[in-house]
């Protein structure tokens, strides 16, 4: 590579962008892939949903291991505690993703990066976890 020349090359590829949408008016037939389509129907019925994402049994042995890092003492939880708690955690991660999914349309792209949670992280002032 000359080092005067003034294309420069960038590593990796660069992401897909969307092809612009159709004036309005205008019906234009285009075969959605079954993949696609299927992912859409999986998030309608998750939003739709009130019920908990992560499975009560996983999530209650990590909050007692958690415990047991701060006090040798086995303590014990209420079931509503952890219900609360785990309420909490997903409530949480739903906005944390829901913040990055901001950042990676601000960057024109539809896939979510690490990165963008780390922004949405550190915009919001969460340090240390």
């Amino acid at each position: 590579m000359h080092h005067g020349s003034p294309t420069r090359r960038r590593k990796g590829r660069l992401p897909q962008r969307r092809p612009p949408l159709p004036p309005p008016g205008t019906s234009v037939s285009t075969p959605r892939s079954p993949r696609r389509s299927g992912a859409l129907m999986e998030i309608r019925k998750y939003q739709k949903s009130t019920d908990l994402l992560l499975r009560k049994a996983p999530f209650s042995r990590l909050v007692r291991e958690v415990c047991q890092s701060f006090s040798r003492d086995a303590l014990r939880w209420q079931v509503y505690a952890l219900l609360a708690l785990q309420e909490a955690a997903e409530a949480f991660l739903v906005m944390l993703f829901s913040d990055a999914n901001l950042c990676a349309i601000h960057a024109k792209r539809v896939t979510l990066f690490p990165r963008d949670i780390q922004l949405a992280r550190r915009i919001r002032g969460v340090e240390n976890m």
